[in-house]
């Protein structure tokens, strides 16, 4: 880790010279980005590519491979991604000083915003082309996105070894009724490969290809509906307009189960319990630190429990015929 903190051009720009068998020039420009680091490379002639740098520890090189398989197979079935390029070593995953790579073509494109009927429709079906590649085969050493496969492990390591003393059985009941109370909801839920984080900050439009999906970082097992709820606008049900065109769009290219919708609020609760979990894992990052100085203190854990129980609220009115 000591490594990836002190990551410099002037040290990693020989390592990307050879993987591309490409002179590149010395002017870099680093991307704001915490969790890796991501750089702006050109090669002599001027062609720009995007260096990311992955941090170690969170996903293994086999999770990484998983990621760029999505891609190609994504990208074979002529769905809008950014594939890592080819190395001189036949492979998308380069390694510096034990540090994993991949460099992408830079693709540009501004955030998509549409909110007519017919923007709604229109990721519904990019959604539903993109599944009907996620279900072709399973990323074994990605998450599986289940209450218990994922989110019970998170509550379990984080009452051990993350929340204050004081609000260890607070933390720990919340957690495990939000499980109890989505848990038979998932149940005959199919469960394949989906993008993971799917917010319109990842969608790019380009006025002359359409729509570009990008950063496939968080990529996972889950069932369909995780990549339509970031996209919503409300809580559900007040949702449900949206959502509803959402599956139109979708349904153009493959099914989805149609109680898939009081899934929504449970993964949202999900994904607080996973990011607070994932904060946890870098408290001890200086940048981490200096990004988030009140994490872990008791008054951190009150308002988790606090916001975790107003959650718990939304799930169960959710779920109400």
């Amino acid at each position: 880790m000591e490594g990836f903190e002190r990551l410099i051009p002037d040290d990693f720009l020989p390592a990307l010279e050879e993987a591309l068998g490409a002179e590149l020039t010395p002017l870099i420009r680093p991307f704001p980005s915490y969790i890796n680091r991501v750089y702006e490379i050109r090669t002599g002639d001027d062609v720009p590519y995007v260096a990311k740098f992955y941090r170690p520890g969170r996903w293994t090189e086999k999770a990484l491979q998983d990621e760029h398989t999505f891609l190609f197979d994504c990208e074979e079935a002529e769905i809008p991604v950014v594939c890592p390029l080819k190395l001189k070593n036949g492979k998308s995953l380069g390694s510096f000083e034990g540090i994993p790579f991949a460099v992408f073509p830079k693709k540009a494109g501004r955030q998509f915003d549409g909110e007519a009927e017919e923007s709604w429709s229109r990721l519904g079906v990019l959604l539903g082309r993109l599944h009907t590649v996620g279900q072709k085969r399973k990323a074994p050493a990605r998450l599986f996105l289940t209450p218990q496969a994922t989110t019970k492990m998170y509550v379990d390591q984080l009452v051990e070894t993350g929340v204050s003393a004081k609000r260890k059985q607070g933390y720990r009941d919340i957690g495990y009724r939000i499980i109890d109370a989505v848990t038979p909801y998932f149940e005959g839920m199919e469960c394949i490969r989906i993008h993971g984080d799917f917010h319109r900050g990842n969608i790019l439009d380009r006025p002359d290809t359409g729509l570009l999906v990008i950063d496939f970082d968080d990529m996972m097992n889950g069932p369909p509906v995780q990549d339509f709820w970031l996209l919503l606008p409300d809580h559900y049900p007040a949702c449900k307009p949206q959502l509803d065109l959402l599956f139109e769009g979708y349904r153009q290219f493959r099914d989805i189960h149609p109680r898939s919708g009081l899934l929504i609020e449970g993964l949202r609760a999900m994904r607080m319990i996973y990011f607070t979990a994932w904060c946890s894992m870098q408290r001890g990052d200086a940048q981490f630190q200096a990004k988030f100085p009140d994490f872990g203190m008791d008054s951190f854990w009150i308002q988790e429990i606090n916001d975790l129980r107003a959650q718990y609220s939304n799930v169960m009115e959710a779920l109400v015929p």
